[in-house]
């Protein structure tokens, strides 16, 4: 057994220990496995050994690799986690199973506009930049809210959740707390906050599904 498949499955067994510790149900908590810049051989006993939930960073990069091990196995899900041009809107309605990081006006009407001409529909979740930094994407916390609205009432976009990346040097908790206090304000059901160095926290504030690369592929 390699050791990404070890990693995997002593992820899962963390996942399913932090969602006891919360008492929340078991298998309350999707893992989405982080494979950018890893390729398919790297990828594969990952899903040889049952995940079927992946998360990329880019459009261009995830074309290069999924469409063959979609058709291979039909049954995954493939997450866009990064940031999304609005130019690439076209190529990750295609691709994409759920589009985590919509996050302005721009990206919402041309998703719209993809949706309605390709009769597929990702879902979709709004990426909060709960820590207001500068340099990293998603809506200002007291935007979202209404942002969500927007992308409902407007664009005709089903929001199911909300996303976020905490500031590396802070604490997470209380931009996990920040997020489902949103999630309920927004009435959106979904949580895809936690990565490797933070998921079991993230289990602990109410997290749908996490999103671990290193923990599971090693580094990049």
């Amino acid at each position: 057994m390699g050791d990404a498949v070890q990693q995997f499955f002593a992820v899962k067994a963390k996942i399913a220990a932090a969602e006891r510790e919360a008492n929340r149900d078991a298998g309350a908590v999707t893992l989405v496995a982080v494979s950018k810049t890893f390729d398919a051989a790297d990828i594969s006993p990952a899903i040889e050994a049952g995940q079927r939930v992946f998360g990329e960073n880019r459009v261009q990069e995830a074309q290069g690799k999924w469409p063959d091990l979609k058709d291979a196995f039909p049954d995954i899900e493939l997450h866009l986690i990064g940031p999304l041009q609005s130019n690439k809107a076209k190529e990750a309605v295609a691709l994409f199973d759920v589009i985590e990081t919509v996050d302005r006006e721009k990206i919402a009407a041309e998703l719209a506009k993809e949706i309605a001409r390709q009769g597929r529909a990702p879902r979709l979740y709004v990426q909060v930049n709960t820590g207001s930094e500068p340099q990293k994407a998603g809506i200002e916390p007291k935007e979202a809210v209404a942002f969500v609205a927007r992308c409902r009432d407007v664009h005709g976009l089903a929001i199911e959740g909300l996303m976020c990346i905490p500031p590396a040097d802070e604490n997470p908790g209380p931009h996990f707390a920040l997020l489902e206090k949103l999630a309920h304000e927004a009435g959106v059901a979904r949580l895809s906050m936690g990565m490797s160095g933070d998921y079991e926290t993230a289990i602990a504030f109410g997290a749908t599904s996490i999103r671990v690369g290193s923990a599971i592929f090693g580094s990049r």
